[in-house]
């Protein structure tokens, strides 16, 4: 049987949970996903898992939050006074803003609390510090051309 192999399309099934087992990620209700390995689509340990196995194989892996999407920082939980928001939003806990840093880049916001004055927003991806648990199925090959 065929390996996959650096460069090859490969087609996946994943589901990805977190330390304390809640899914956060699944192909299971829709099409598997299309991966070139080698082409930094997916975290470069999932890249090393894939890369040898066989159509029908399965490989669990687990990715650290510093190789995932980072630690959680404090410094990215800010409060907002409200008068900086417009005046047609009504912010509410779980609701995302998308603000633009000094250096011109964006970066979404989760509301985590709402009062008189001001919001608190966490500008962490909801996934920081987490260590990410990859379950892999190998569900087809396209040799690299």
């Amino acid at each position: 049987m065929q390996a996959a192999k650096t460069g090859d399309t490969v087609l996946i099934d994943y589901t990805v949970q977190t330390a304390d087992g809640r899914v956060v990620g699944k192909t299971e209700e829709d099409a598997p996903v299309s991966v070139t390995i080698g082409s930094a689509e997916i975290f470069p340990e999932v890249e090393t898992a894939l890369d040898g196995m066989e159509v029908g194989g399965e490989r669990s892996v687990t990715v650290s939050s510093d190789n995932a999407f980072g630690p959680r920082r404090e410094e990215m939980i800010i409060d907002i006074p409200r008068a900086q928001l417009p005046d047609d939003n009504t912010p509410e806990p779980g609701m995302t803003l998308a603000a633009q840093q000094q250096d011109g880049s964006t970066v979404n916001l989760t509301i985590v609390s709402v009062n008189e004055e001001t919001i608190t927003a966490d500008g962490n991806h909801p996934l920081a510090g987490e260590d990410l648990h990859f379950g892999l199925k190998l569900v087809d090959i396209k040799p690299a051309a």
